[in-house]
């Protein structure tokens, strides 16, 4: 068996975080080239007997001499202990800004190099190919060859959770530098295009998710306006199928077939712009957005959707700020156990609240007219209404839940095990236990007039935080005890 492989740099040490990154992007398209151009040739000219192609992804290699202590403040940008890290990068070129800093603070933290170089995991073709549109990896069995005696293909050994879970187990006593290997990362950028019809580079830092269509609309129009605006600082609105226009007045070209969670994009230059995503109903929706996000590592992302209040005191159209949260979902008891505890961050909290009292002129005392904070329920059964009410009841009322839905939970318990800070502001829009059901009419009514401000005081909670330093934001109390260096 020969073993094709592209010809390139040994690794080197860098003390510039630009250079480095440089050096990755070199790399990176070095080996994305020779594979595309292998797998083209097959494809076109037939295969070589005996003969297989090989790239592999860049590196990042950071070795810490001692125990020299840094800013006990930051939750960040630094290992805890001396050792060798490493992890594997993709799309060095999506991720250009984030790794910048990241490797900017790991060298000013420690006044250490990194060393950049090939790794010695392969580069699956599916992965190699995947910003080719012209290009597309036949199903097995499809092509006139074997695809996997020439090329790599997707390792699970690779793409699987371990390291944010907490179970990775270094070898060699090397740990991870990163959340996310490359193969993980490449996985989820892959199905983020499926699933929402947009490309990953459109995504912002700060994620809305809703389960209701009626909010998009809503977001479109602010949108526009914010586009008539020089001022606002966005610069152009993307809607699925990568549709994008910069100008108010532009019309958006319609996607003829809609996505499984419909995506759109209100964009900054810096990135700093907001997205929002309809998850739809349901937490395996909510946990399938979630966990492919999170490889873009948002800054936040926040839940603004309806749910059932609990209450005799709540209104239609009151708001629900969660400061907990009840765990029935069961989507992510296997990565993140139902014992773990699922805290309220101040710093959403605040802003949320802030935002609540901005749009609708109201605070302090006032403001608990129209909202209240408490325990939110999650729950994966649609129509839990139709059974036996007693067990559900139950434990709702011993839980002090105030309100009941099907995605908070997982979007917060997600947020919380990816690092990423996390949110809840819900809006009332029926209440089951007291015989105030959605009927049809009066759900038309109460989604003319409550999805507008709902999705304002969203919008402003996010600019709020937009201002907010990132070490405070990804403060310590999301971060585990032996945490990887980058955010």
């Amino acid at each position: 068996m020969t073993l094709m492989t592209p010809k390139v740099p040994a690794p080197e040490q860098f003390t510039d975080a630009e250079a480095a990154v440089a050096r990755l992007i070199e790399l990176y398209e070095t080996a994305t080239d020779f594979l595309s151009t292998a797998f083209e040739s097959v494809m076109q000219n037939g295969t070589q007997d005996g003969v297989r192609y090989r790239a592999f992804y860049p590196e990042i290699r950071f070795v810490n001499p001692s125990y020299t202590q840094v800013d006990s403040r930051l939750s960040f940008g630094h290992v805890s202990e001396p050792g060798t890290y490493v992890s594997t990068i993709t799309r060095p070129d999506l991720f250009r800004h984030y790794l910048e800093q990241q490797i900017a603070l790991l060298i000013r933290n420690h006044g250490q190099p990194v060393a950049i170089g090939a790794s010695d995991t392969p580069i699956p073709v599916h992965f190699a190919v995947a910003n080719r549109s012209d290009v597309t990896v036949p199903q097995e069995g499809a092509a006139g060859f074997v695809l996997r005696d020439l090329f790599d293909v997707p390792d699970l050994a690779t793409t699987n959770d371990d390291i944010v879970n907490g179970t990775y187990q270094p070898t060699d006593g090397v740990g991870p530098l990163a959340l996310f290997t490359a193969q993980r990362v490449d996985y989820s950028l892959a199905r983020l295009s499926h699933y929402t019809a947009t490309d990953a580079e459109h995504f912002q830092n700060h994620v809305l998710f809703t389960n209701y269509q009626f909010y998009v609309s809503e977001f479109e129009a602010y949108a526009r306006d914010m586009l008539a605006d020089p001022a606002s600082g966005y610069t152009s609105f993307v809607s699925t199928g990568n549709h994008e226009i910069t100008d108010a007045q532009a019309d958006i070209a319609t996607t003829a077939k809609m996505p499984q969670m419909p995506t759109y994009h209100l964009k900054r230059p810096d990135g700093n712009g907001i997205t929002l995503v309809n998850i739809g109903v349901g937490p395996s929706n909510a946990k399938t957005a979630t966990d492919h996000i999170a490889v873009l590592r948002p800054h936040a992302w926040l839940m603004v959707g309806h749910c059932a209040g609990l209450r005799n005191t709540q209104s239609l159209g009151d708001f629900v700020l969660a400061h907990a949260y009840l765990r029935e979902d069961h989507v992510l008891d296997d990565d993140l156990p139902i014992w773990t505890p699922i805290p309220a961050l101040a710093e959403i909290q605040v802003a949320l609240e802030k935002a609540v009292a901005d749009v609708t002129e109201l605070e302090g005392y006032d403001l608990k007219r129209i909202m209240r904070t408490g325990t939110v329920a999650t729950i994966d059964n649609r129509n839990w209404e139709l059974r036996d009410q007693s067990g559900p009841v139950q434990r709702l009322s011993q839980s002090r839940a105030v309100a009941l839905d099907m995605e908070s939970a997982t979007i917060a318990a997600n947020g919380y095990r990816f690092r990423v800070p996390y949110g809840t502001l819900l809006c009332v829009s029926d209440k089951p236990l007291h015989g105030e059901l959605k009927l049809p009419g009066m759900a038309s009514d109460f989604y003319r007039t409550q999805v507008s401000r709902h999705l304002q005081i969203g919008i402003k909670a996010m600019e709020d935080l937009r201002s907010m330093p990132l070490e405070r934001l990804h403060s310590r109390k999301l971060r585990s005890f032996d945490e990887t260096a980058f955010l």
